[in-house]
């Protein structure tokens, strides 16, 4: 009678180091005990890591001891670590299980990186996979969560995904392989444990093959939710521009790619309310703010932008003659230098632009903007304030504290990157101050 449990080859390709996570439990011990057993058949090479959490006091100081004894006996290579999962919980506002969950991780991919191993599987059964959909399908979640548990994420692989515990067990049986029990598992104050023990008992009676039947529901949804956040990448593509999003383009967005497409951008995972949210964030048209876990959303200029606005230093006012000048508040470097105006003197109101000499009176200084500045922008033949100004050129708000305002003792000569004051514009022939603004590496 075979009693190996199906296990996902194509997961598992030759000549890989593979770190296998260990808890003891039945599922993990199965998969540690079958992929060291093949190793030469698979041509792989196996290594153990086992992360106590810091949780359950004596029987988790055993789980950790029986472990590291089963590897030793065997020659595997076994990192183990431990942690304090409450303190951690504590400091970063959230619960046991997702601390404990992030802590765990975090190790293993530090003990992947010091055995050089490019995969680390971990013991998922078809049986997760079952009750992960179940679960989130109860507590409400989108073609995500019901796509139940990946079969590869990144580097993290799961063998094990098609086996069932049926099928472990039998393993274990078979082979003399010791276990240990958590006896947390066995609490029906935990929602999965009593979704495991008293309901899906009760669908199996409805359903024999329950497990192959939820699992291939998982595989279906997934697909469906990979092409989705496939079309969601692609339109980000064509529309991110830094950190942002045009309002428009993305309102036209059928919801279910706008959806996918605010997540792509958000450092945390977001709920369904929270991605709600952003949403009609992003039907307004006025400036403002959304504050979510980890990034600030603002809305500005036709624009949603992911990371809120760069807090600017006040650039202060300095005297600015022939030379260079370094701004280091907006990260900007002045290069000034007298000649004689010409015929043709070309302004570039990105990089280059010459002040008439002869017209600056007293000093010449260089400095951010000031509540009710005001010029006369060349060609304009009308005064306008430097509000109004940057409103017409869409600049936003960091944009406008970065901006450069050239003045003398009469008011402003220039404003970089928008325009010369009329009274500034040298005349062919005069004396001028030819000033190139660079950006400071």
């Amino acid at each position: 009678m075979n009693t190996e449990p199906r296990l996902r080859r194509d997961l598992l390709p030759r000549g890989a180091r593979i770190l296998c996570a260990v808890s003891g439990g039945a599922d993990s011990m199965c998969l540690l005990h079958l992929l060291k057993s093949m190793e030469e058949e698979l041509g792989v090479r196996v290594f153990a890591a086992h992360f106590e959490h810091g949780l359950r006091g004596e029987e988790s100081l055993r789980d950790m001891a029986f472990v590291e004894a089963w590897c030793r006996e065997r020659e595997i290579p076994c990192a183990i670590e431990r942690g304090d999962t409450r303190a951690y919980a504590k400091e970063r506002g959230l619960g046991l299980e997702e601390a404990a969950r992030e802590l765990r991780y975090a190790f293993l991919e530090r003990a992947a990186d010091a055995f050089d191993c490019g995969l680390i599987a971990t013991a998922h059964t078809a049986d997760d996979n079952a009750e992960t959909l179940l679960f989130n399908l109860v507590r409400g979640s989108g073609g995500r969560g019901l796509s139940g548990i990946p079969p590869r994420r990144g580097r993290i692989v799961r063998p094990l995904l098609d086996a069932s515990r049926a099928e472990v067990e039998a393993y274990l049986a078979a082979h003399g392989v010791l276990h240990v029990e958590d006896s947390s598992n066995e609490d029906p104050a935990f929602s999965r444990n009593y979704l495991r023990r008293e309901i899906l008992p009760r669908l199996r009676e409805m359903n024999g093959a329950l497990n192959e039947t939820l699992c291939r529901t998982a595989e279906l949804l997934r697909r469906d939710e990979d092409f989705l956040c496939a079309l969601a990448g692609e339109w980000l593509d064509e529309n991110l521009e830094g950190n942002s999003l045009p309002l428009e383009e993305l309102r036209k967005l059928h919801p279910s790619l706008a959806a996918r497409a605010v997540k792509k951008l958000c450092p945390k995972s977001l709920s369904a309310a929270q991605t709600e949210a952003v949403l009609r964030f992003a039907g307004g048209t006025e400036r403002g703010f959304l504050d979510l876990p980890g990034i600030r959303l603002r809305r500005e200029q036709g624009r949603l932008y992911f990371g809120g606005e760069e807090e600017t230093r006040p650039i202060p006012d300095i005297r600015l003659g022939p030379g260079v000048t370094e701004l280091p508040e907006a990260g900007l470097r002045l290069r000034a230098e007298m000649i004689v105006a010409g015929e043709h003197e070309i302004n570039s109101q990105f990089k280059t632009f010459c002040l008439s000499y002869e017209r600056i009176k007293g000093d010449l200084a260089v400095g951010g903007r000031r509540p009710g500045d005001r010029m006369h922008p060349q060609g304009r033949g009308v005064g306008k304030s430097l509000k109004a100004l940057f409103l017409e050129a869409g600049m936003s708000r960091s944009e406008r504290d970065r901006a450069l305002v050239f003045r003398d003792g009469e008011g402003i000569l220039a404003v970089w990157p928008l325009a010369l004051d009329e009274r500034a514009v040298p005349a062919p022939g005069e004396r001028a101050l030819r000033i190139t603004v660079e950006n400071m590496d």
